[in-house]
């Protein structure tokens, strides 16, 4: 991957730096950040310990789970829990099984070998020896600079291609401030829109500080139109602003300030609005639409759990325009994030409202009832921001709305 910097320069001296403002607006876009290497918590290791000891129970074997297995590329974390407990979530206790193995819940390589012991009731998961022939994942390199970054090897916790879109699409926003962002001002030959292989023509707030473009980098940028309020289905309050995603365009030239001869033939210093090249589009984009530095990729890994406080939060959106209902391996936002001690890798159970129903069991007294709400399904959250959080459902018995609530997994 190519390293990018945000800029949008001059050509004579006319001042200082657009490109910080974008940076800033990237900070205040792109909502906490998440660790690449995430820590192994002190209610993970108290379970892992406490495991340690005796293995777990039968019963809490998936029933086919299988006496070795071993871990080939293309396997998630959570296909591996759901392949060895019936309750995936719990993860931490697999892991515990063979805590002295596996010193990482998050790190677990193609070509590892599990090995499933049980003795007196109980079980215990261990790891056996890699298999005869050539190491897996070898590959040959000759000496070369270049900046790139290390790929992971480690399995990850969720498919790639499901979420990977989604952590550079989607972002959950302030009031206010896509706004601040710089903006589309005109397509080439007055097109009303711009699609893939189009150039545009961008520029920054009316009054902000430009700096001189750096040659040597390819900046990158993401188009978004329209922070939509997401708000809480119970209380109503707007929790964060979505901006809706466009595509991606690449800077060719920098905002410059040149002298431009008026009617009179008197130089007047005018602004040239940076050049832009439109390399992918999701829709098409319109004059007016924001741009933010396209940050670098992340490595995410994290470990499929239950939370470990109380969780009692609703479904705010479907991710797309105008949808309403979702379906297995659908991204949804819920209505609490890291405030509300959301983290990547929270399991929780989607539960569809009960209906409510007339008591008609006597015949003198109808009494209106509401019954239970049952689990529809289970979600696992892949991006966080302050009240709000991206979730990938995972499996369900029936549609998703927005609406429904989410909560503990048991």
């Amino acid at each position: 991957m190519v390293p990018t910097k945000a800029a949008f320069g001059v050509t004579t001296g006319a001042g200082a730096a657009w490109a910080a403002v974008a940076a800033a607006c990237a900070l205040a876009l792109s909502g906490p950040v998440q660790a690449q290497n995430y820590p192994i918590t002190p209610n993970q290791r108290a379970i892992a310990e406490m495991v340690e000891v005796s293995g777990i129970p039968l019963a809490e074997l998936a029933p086919n789970a299988p006496d070795t297995y071993t871990v080939k590329r293309g396997d998630t974390l959570w296909g591996i829990s759901r392949l060895y407990l019936t309750s995936p979530w719990r993860w931490p206790e697999l892991w515990g099984m063979n805590k002295d193995q596996v010193r990482n819940p998050h790190r677990i390589y193609p070509g590892q070998v599990l090995t499933l012991e049980k003795l007196n009731g109980m079980a215990r998961l261990r790891m056996g020896p890699v298999p005869d022939g050539p190491p897996i994942e070898t590959v040959r390199v000759s000496p070369r600079a270049r900046i790139n970054t290390l790929p992971d090897a480690g399995i990850p916790t969720l498919p790639p291609h499901v979420i990977e879109p989604f952590l550079n699409e989607a972002i959950i926003v302030g009031e206010g401030a896509l706004d601040r962002s710089p903006r589309i001002v005109a397509g080439t030959e007055d097109r009303v829109l711009i699609s893939s292989g189009d150039r545009a023509y961008a520029r920054g707030r009316v009054g902000t500080p430009l700096v001189e473009r750096d040659p040597r980098m390819i900046d990158t940028y993401r188009v978004f139109r329209n922070a939509t309020p997401l708000r809480d289905p119970v209380t109503k309050n707007v929790l964060g602003y979505e901006a809706q995603y466009l595509g991606t365009a690449e800077l060719v030239r920098s905002e410059s300030v040149q002298d431009v001869l008026d009617e009179k033939g008197n130089p007047v210093p005018t602004i040239i609005p940076a050049t832009v090249d439109v390399i992918r589009n999701k829709e098409e984009i319109r004059v007016g639409d924001r741009l933010v530095p396209e940050p670098p990729r992340q490595l995410t890994s994290y470990v499929p759990r239950a939370p470990g406080q109380p969780v009692d939060a609703s479904i705010v959106s479907v991710y797309g325009n105008a949808v309403k209902l979702a379906g297995q391996s659908q991204v949804v936002v819920i209505s609490q994030g890291a405030a509300e001690g959301i983290e990547n890798g929270h399991v929780l159970a989607i539960m569809k409202a009960g209906a409510r129903v007339d008591d008609r069991s006597q015949r003198n007294e109808r009494a209106q009832l509401k019954l239970p709400d049952e689990r529809n399904g289970l979600l696992m959250v892949f991006r966080t921001f302050e009240h709000l959080s991206y979730a990938l459902v995972l499996e369900i018995n029936d549609v998703v709305q927005v609406g429904d609530r989410v909560a503990n997994p048991r």
